[in-house]
């Protein structure tokens, strides 16, 4: 085989692979971290079950305020687990494809009222700004019932066993 291929070949197998490793890491990074995680401050969560009201409030809010990263119908960004070359990664869907409902209800709450970066810290990037000063908590909860609201029943009551979990360890 020609050298000029062999090295072609070498230097895509080598990016494919640190590419998917960085994936694979991120990934689980994303989803493991933030578990059990302590939060600075103490947010009211509040009870799993929302109104009609509630919901509906929280689809108007979600839609001027979320969809333009996280989609219309909660389909996040393409390519929404790969690194951006700016370090940060595309916005997750909400749906059940994603991983939002891997985390518990307080974690989800200052993650959309503080910004991403304030809450996880560290070396961590993220482009999700916080929402604190242009929505009230109750405008926050009732995007978090909105959203949660669209998942299948099974994955609520996982997600629900996430947040009582959490609370238990408080």
């Amino acid at each position: 085989m020609d050298n000029k291929i062999k090295n072609f070949i070498s230097q895509r197998a080598t990016r494919i692979l640190v590419g998917t490793i960085l994936s694979i890491v991120t990934f689980f990074a994303v989803q493991t971290i933030p578990i059990g995680m302590p939060i600075a401050n103490d947010h009211t969560v509040k009870t799993p079950f929302a109104t009609s009201e509630e919901i509906a409030t929280g689809r108007i809010i979600y839609g001027a305020n979320c969809a333009s990263c996280h989609g219309e119908n909660l389909e996040g960004e393409p390519n929404w687990r790969s690194i951006k070359p700016d370090g940060t990664m595309p916005a997750p869907p909400h749906d059940e494809s994603g991983h939002t409902w891997h985390h518990d209800d307080q974690l989800l709450f200052a993650y959309t009222k503080e910004g991403g970066q304030s809450v996880i810290g560290g070396n961590f990037k993220s482009g999700m700004p916080g929402f604190g000063e242009m929505l009230t908590d109750e405008e926050i909860w009732a995007v978090l019932a909105y959203i949660k609201d669209s998942w299948p029943e099974t994955i609520r009551k996982r997600q629900q066993k996430i947040s009582s979990a959490r609370k238990e360890k408080q």
